[in-house]
């Protein structure tokens, strides 16, 4: 008897932890069974070499000045640091002209430097992503100067073509304001660089070529690297044929932007070599049962972008980078902007994919000055909470802002020191890589005081915007943000599912929800005013809910409970995660102590 009602009491107190907490919500289902593997949930924090920590007071970041500092991002609580090149480069374009991909750049230090900051990092549990820069090589490459003096088989290691009528193989054109051929003094061919003329493009219709890069793959993966992020991966292949892109507005110029780009972009070829490449990664992966992780970088349509995940029969990308926010959302952004996007990406994903959301990067405005600083830390409460993986640019952590300041003189990418100082500021992309702001010392604690200069101009707003200051501060976007990271390892974050809603008033909410853990509602105000929420909006069981986190200077407060679901005042770009539960589930946390009191009494 005795065994009997223990084993009913323990039923019913299984019953009411299943209820507790749940609501009735549903939406985008994941499997929640599955144990995720380390980079299904992660947070990835990019890394621009070049401006995250001077070491030996020259002006630029190094290798030294990384591994200084990786208790920062251990302190943050990422699951992995992405570092833009580091490689051996003429640094024409900043290391994405690479001469020799088996070592690195005398200016960042060397490969012992590398080895110890990737030693130091995996002690603090911090996975090293490197960048890939596949399409091309610096024309200072050992290759190319064999291609140009027709060495070996060296000549087809690039894309060389013979002129037409006196002139260029074709009308193509380069990402950086150029024609895209080049001909050398001496030369009768043209060669092809998609970017700079310092960077020829690769021909990966070479067997050889393609060869040589899978060896590079290894030769990483060999020295622990935890994997890479490949570098404009839809350029790699064009049309055999060469034939002219059309313009999109034929009166206008022939320049990059204005030309349909369906000979020099998102070939077919160009996901079969990822797929290629996913086969090395897995042959690790089956030696020792940890993952080498892949992510491609391409701007293409969703359509395109799905596909370097793979297909029905191979494998790609375990993460295709997801620009939807950069390049379809802005200040100007309605809460129903904000669903198509994020919806559209996850009813699109195949099925067992993860989802990956990107605020920023080293080619884009940051995100303080591109929504403006009031909304900046909501969209920080929004990418965070969403399902999948959250990518963080180098100083979005602080909201450090564009220092467009930066004069035409002082312009460093080549993007925007091709054009003329009318118009440079339409391309340079210098703004976004200013020198991280550590402190309210010279140069914001990045270099020496005694420096003469660093390379790019430090954010004149470094004595008030800067890491010291915020950990100082009671409430600050680092400590925002490192609440952020520790609630996504909930598990309702991680695994649970995704229901997102327009709310009345230009309000953008959603519930992520799983069965036997506290449910949550997320709510963002996308208006310059206070505006009411009714939560109930996003399911009619809720009925109770507190305030589990805010964006900085929200009118609600952590803690704050609300009885009156459907009369929520948000503040002003104000994001709000409450902890919710429904009425059924309070009806039937109510049954279940009811029964277990009956049977307490019956027993005694």
């Amino acid at each position: 008897m005795r065994i009997a009602v223990s084993a009913l009491v323990l039923a019913a107190v299984a019953l009411l932890a299943t209820v507790s907490g749940k609501s009735a919500t549903a939406g985008r289902q994941h499997d929640h069974s599955a144990e995720l593997d380390w980079w299904e949930s992660g947070v990835f924090y990019q890394i621009y070499p070049r401006s995250f920590k001077d070491s030996n007071g020259d002006g630029v970041g190094d290798l030294t000045g990384i591994t200084e500092k990786l208790e920062h991002l251990a302190d943050l609580g990422v699951t992995g640091v992405w570092l833009s090149p580091v490689f051996k480069s003429p640094m024409a374009d900043f290391g994405y002209d690479i001469s020799d991909f088996r070592d690195v750049d005398p200016i960042f230090g060397t490969m012992a430097d590398l080895d110890r900051m990737v030693q130091k990092a995996k002690t603090l549990g911090i996975k090293v992503i490197l960048d890939f820069v596949p399409n091309h090589t610096s024309d200072e490459h050992e290759w190319f100067v064999k291609s140009l003096n027709n060495e070996g088989d060296y000549r087809d290691y690039y894309v060389w073509r013979n002129g037409v009528n006196g002139g260029t193989p074709n009308n193509w054109q380069s990402v950086f304001h150029t024609p895209a051929w080049t001909q050398p003094a001496g030369q009768t061919q043209y060669y092809l660089h998609q970017f700079d003329k310092k960077q020829p493009d690769l021909n990966y219709r070479n067997p050889k070529v393609k060869q040589e890069m899978a060896d590079m793959v290894r030769f990483w993966l060999d020295k622990g690297i935890d994997g890479f992020r490949i570098d404009a991966i839809n350029h790699v292949y064009e049309d055999p044929q060469f034939r002219d892109e059309e313009l999109i507005d034929p009166k206008g110029e022939l320049i990059w932007e204005n030309l349909d780009h369906k000979y020099t972009q998102n070939l077919p070829e160009c996901y079969d070599l990822i797929y290629d490449w996913r086969d090395v990664f897995d042959q690790y992966k089956a030696a020792d049962n940890v993952t080498r992780l892949m992510m491609t970088e391409a701007y293409a349509n969703l359509e395109q972008t799905m596909l370097w995940y793979g297909n029905a029969n191979r494998k790609g990308a375990h993460m295709p980078f997801n620009f939807a926010m950069i390049n379809r959302l802005s200040k100007d952004s309605r809460a129903n902007d904000f669903k198509v996007v994020i919806d559209e990406w996850l009813n699109a994903m195949p099925a067992g994919a993860r989802a990956n959301w990107v605020l920023g990067n080293h080619d884009r405005p940051r995100i303080a000055s591109r929504y403006g600083r009031d909304l900046a830390s909501s969209l920080a409460v929004l990418e965070m909470t969403l399902p999948g993986i959250a990518v963080v640019y180098y100083g979005e952590e602080i909201g450090m802002e564009d220092n467009r300041d930066i004069t035409f003189e002082e312009t460093q990418d080549p993007q925007a020191a091709n054009t003329n100082p009318d118009v440079y500021q339409q391309f340079t992309r210098d703004p976004v890589r200013t020198p991280f702001q550590w402190d309210a010392t010279a140069y914001a604690g990045f270099t020496v005081a005694s420096a003469q200069k660093t390379w790019l101009p430090v954010h004149p707003n470094y004595r008030e915007v800067n890491l010291a200051a915020q950990k100082a501060a009671s409430n600050s976007m680092f400590k925002l943000y490192q609440r952020l990271i520790k609630l996504r390892k909930e598990h309702t974050f991680m695994h649970g599912d995704f229901e997102s809603k327009v709310l009345l008033n230009n309000v953008f909410g959603y519930t992520r929800t799983l069965e036997g853990e506290q449910s949550y509602a997320v709510v963002v105000n996308l208006n310059d005013n206070d505006v009411n929420v009714n939560l109930q909006e996003l399911h009619e069981d809720i009925d109770t809910a507190r305030v589990a986190l805010t964006s900085l200077d929200a009118r609600m407060k952590e803690g704050d409970e609300v009885t009156e679901v459907f009369h929520v005042v948000l503040g002003r770009y104000d994001a709000v995660v409450f902890e919710i539960a429904s009425s059924a589930s309070a009806l039937g946390a109510s049954m279940v102590m009811l029964l277990v009191a009956a049977v307490l009494r019956s027993l005694f």
